[in-house]
């Protein structure tokens, strides 16, 4: 189908996406960089507010409106400056007169509830700083979600009536039980009673004109999860787990956000107004398959975005990540370019999924009667064959162990090592010849909760007063003391795992809680070190669930995700100092972080390069996602690091190893290396992790695919990894093979072994898709 009724601005980016037919029923247009999925998004806004200044409109919260905001407000200041006037010119929108947004009615899309409005987690907040505040919009045109300002009973305030934060719905259909229930009861009433009148203010406005959303990962629009009624109205209402792990990192743990309600307008108010401009963005592909089911599923329920399909306006706007999925997508990765052995490989492997058959079963028919199976060139069961033989080889090469290797092993955040890597490590570790260093590149200190934190200090606190921290008695340890014998803090702890000894390994880790206090607070007695713990103690219990720390909080949180790194490689006798926590600079916790620096940022990893000699690095490769994330900004950062090596050392025999683990997961026919895992490393795995991630055990901010520990995630994967392959090479292949190694396989790891220059060559295409500029000044 061809695009019709496209703006001008929609014209521009759709003809630079060579893109000019879509087979799905909304039209969609590709961009190729995350920021210029913000130029689209803030070109089209403007475009918009032009022929409606008095308009009704309803823009999103989150990381993904990153570069609207920024592209919209650089627009806006410098409107007759000469670069934004051919930028805009060139991206088809031609207006002479800058556009008032002063006239415009904003209306709040969602929020939280109970949540304080001043809390910065709270989407108020969100919206009063960057929308009406950053955009200059009359905050007395707009429609808010204000906790203050929904009346309650008796002008009860909501901390009174719902004192945990804890709203029971089923109140609404069954008797109160108690007089707090009869409150909570009435004020649950007054609430829906707000989102109604809520609600039909905005349909007396003539419904939202220009709605701008994200897409969630149970493709989720607005609050209106997974199953929600396409005439759903304003409302208070519970939202489903992936939702809630989305949320875990905003409200502070999945705990919280578990039992935290919503408000939020519904899909019949999104689409009420039949001219409504109806966007909806994405980026990466960590959203590809919602946009998927959102762009080609028949309208249903389970697909909260199909009701758009309503509305003559709506569009996705999406980066090349999240089109990925897309049949059309699919379609042009087979007919564009040459045809490679990669396509070969991915074109069986998916049959093969597809039809359920195992590859040595498939008929020279099943090939001819696959859409993509039949554009191979020569096409014949040879070609199966090749994939078989393949598959066999790459498995061959995770068999390898290398000797005389010297290994640097990096992740972006505590554990992402262990949960991509593992067991590859461990048959490495075996080889006495190699060497091994590990380096985390960021503090993590956004993975602790606040009561965790709190928990280890009131116990650190309470061993102190009944003198259990011996070393504190040492007449030097205020002053040089502290800083030794922090393979020892690793040591107790590993005793007192064997031991089975928990109180022990609580004060293992209460010794490292010690140090650390001291180290970052320059402290020189007892009674500082027990009146800072109290005074931190005090600042935690008195923080809100998701409020962002204080510095010296975030390098205690990042200090004990520290202390778990070396305890998982302690396992191995892998020495404290070959951990290194870079700690970079970009890793703020901010919903919008600073992008990498070269001084900042690069150079420490530079100067690690030089000291550890590494012949073998592994690191995070993951591919384009929802946004500069930490990952993408570790992998650049690192890649930045190893040009500049590059100029001192001759680096064509280094080896990279990219892995991805929880997050992304490569298809069988993007990686190189197949490596077997056991059921022993994976009991080892869940074993060490669920004892040495202290602060992960409970998977306080887990994945939205997986509700418990990232260790079992993992697992899953490798297993679903495994099966992948059993269906090219056979059940047999495993259980009746010569090799022990294999005959106990149970899961596989993919990842891609490459070359410096290759690595590099996948960066900067990366970078491209990312940034579209370059990343470092």
């Amino acid at each position: 189908m061809k695009s019709s009724g496209l703006t001008k601005v929609e014209v521009a980016f759709q003809q630079r996406s060579g893109r000019n037919e879509f087979s799905t029923a909304v039209p969609y247009i590709v961009v190729r960089n995350f920021p210029n999925l913000g130029l689209l998004t803030s070109l089209r806004f403007l475009e918009w507010v032009a022929e409606n200044p008095e308009g009704v409109i309803s823009l999103p919260t989150g990381k993904t409106p990153e570069y609207f905001i920024e592209w919209t407000n650089k627009l806006l200041s410098g409107w007759n400056g000469p670069q934004n006037r051919r930028l805009m010119e060139e991206n088809g929108l031609t207006l002479s007169k800058k556009p008032s947004l002063k006239g415009l009615r904003f209306v709040q899309i969602d929020e939280f509830y109970p949540i304080n409005p001043r809390q910065h987690n709270s989407f108020f907040d969100y919206v009063m700083k960057y929308y009406i505040e950053g955009f200059g919009l009359d905050p007395a045109r707009a429609l808010l979600i204000n906790a203050d300002h929904i009346n309650l009973p008796g002008g009860l305030k909501y901390t009174k009536v719902f004192p945990d934060n804890r709203i029971d719905l089923s109140l609404r259909n069954r008797e109160a039980v108690s007089p707090q229930e009869r409150i909570q009861q009435a004020s649950i009433f007054s609430i829906d009673n707000w989102c109604t009148f809520y609600e039909n203010k905005i349909r007396d406005l003539g419904g939202i004109g220009f709605f701008l959303g994200g897409i969630g990962p149970d493709g989720h629009i607005a609050f209106n999860t997974r199953g929600s009624d396409h005439n759903s109205t304003t409302r208070l209402t519970a939202t489903n787990f992936e939702t809630q792990a989305a949320s875990a990192g905003d409200l502070g743990g999945i705990e919280i956000s578990r039992n935290r309600l919503v408000i939020t307008v519904g899909l019949g108010t999104i689409t009420c107004n039949p001219d409504a401009v109806a966007i909806i963005f994405a980026a990466g592909e960590a959203k590809a398959y919602v946009v998927k089911n959102a762009l080609e599923n028949p309208v249903d329920n389970l697909y909260p975005a199909t009701v758009l399909r309503k509305l003559k306006n709506a569009r996705f706007y999406i980066t090349e990540g999240a089109a990925f999925q897309l049949n059309d997508s699919i379609e042009r990765y087979y007919k564009n370019g040459s045809w490679t052995f990669e396509k070969t490989e991915k074109a069986i492997y998916d049959l093969c999924e597809k039809i359920d058959k195992y590859a040595h079963k498939l008929e020279l028919n099943d090939l001819k009667h696959d859409k993509y199976c039949a554009m191979m060139p020569g096409l014949s069961l040879e070609r199966v064959k090749e994939v078989i033989e393949s598959t066999g080889r790459k498995i061959e090469a995770g068999l390898k162990k290398g000797n005389n290797e010297v290994f640097l092993h990096t992740g972006p955040h505590h554990d992402d090592i262990m949960l991509g890597i593992f067991p590859c490590i461990i048959s490495q570790l075996r080889v006495s010849s190699n060497r091994f260093h590990f380096a985390i590149l960021t503090s993590g200190f956004t993975a602790v909760t606040n009561d965790l934190l709190q928990n280890l200090l009131e116990e650190t606190l309470k061993l102190i007063r009944l003198g259990k921290i011996e070393m504190l008695r040492y007449p030097d340890f205020f002053e040089q003391g502290y800083k030794y014998k922090f393979d020892k803090d690793v040591n107790h702890y590993l005793n007192k795992i064997a031991a089975n000894d928990e109180k022990g390994k609580l004060r293992g880790i209460c010794h490292r809680v010690t140090r650390v206090m001291v180290q970052i607070y320059k402290l020189s007695s007892v009674n500082e070190l027990t009146a800072q713990m109290e005074k931190n103690i005090e600042l935690l219990r008195s923080s809100y669930s998701g409020e962002k720390n204080p510095a010296d909080i975030q390098k205690l949180k990042g200090m004990l995700r520290e202390y778990e790194e070396e305890l998982v490689w302690a396992h191995y006798g892998v020495k404290v100092r070959n951990i290194e926590h870079l700690r970079l600079g970009f890793y703020t916790g901010d919903i919008f972080t600073p992008r990498p620096e070269k001084n900042r940022d690069v150079i420490p990893i530079l100067e690690m390069l030089r000291r550890v000699q590494p012949t073998v690095i592994s690191l995070a490769f993951d591919p384009e996602g929802s946004g500069p994330d930490t990952h993408y900004k570790v992998l650049q950062a690192i890649a930045e690091a190893l040009r500049q090596w590059k100029k001192e050392k001759d680096l064509s025999d280094l080896r990279i190893i990219g892995y991805r683990n929880v997050w992304y997961k490569f298809h069988p026919a993007e990686a190189n290396v197949f490596a077997p895992v056991s059921l022993n490393s994976m009991a080892v795995l869940n074993w060490s992790f669920k004892n040495c991630y202290i602060s992960q055990v409970n998977a306080s901010f887990p994945s939205h695919e997986f509700d418990g520990p990232f260790s079992d995630l993992s697992q899953k994967n490798w297993v679903d990894q495994f099966k992948r392959i059993q269906l090219i090479l056979g059940k047999d292949f495993f259980y009746e093979n010569e090799s022990p190694k294999i005959r106990a396989t149970h899961g596989m790891i993919y990842y891609r072994e490459m070359k410096t220059d290759e690595f590099l060559t996948h960066a900067r295409e990366l970078e491209k898709s990312m940034e579209g500029d370059m990343l470092y000044d």
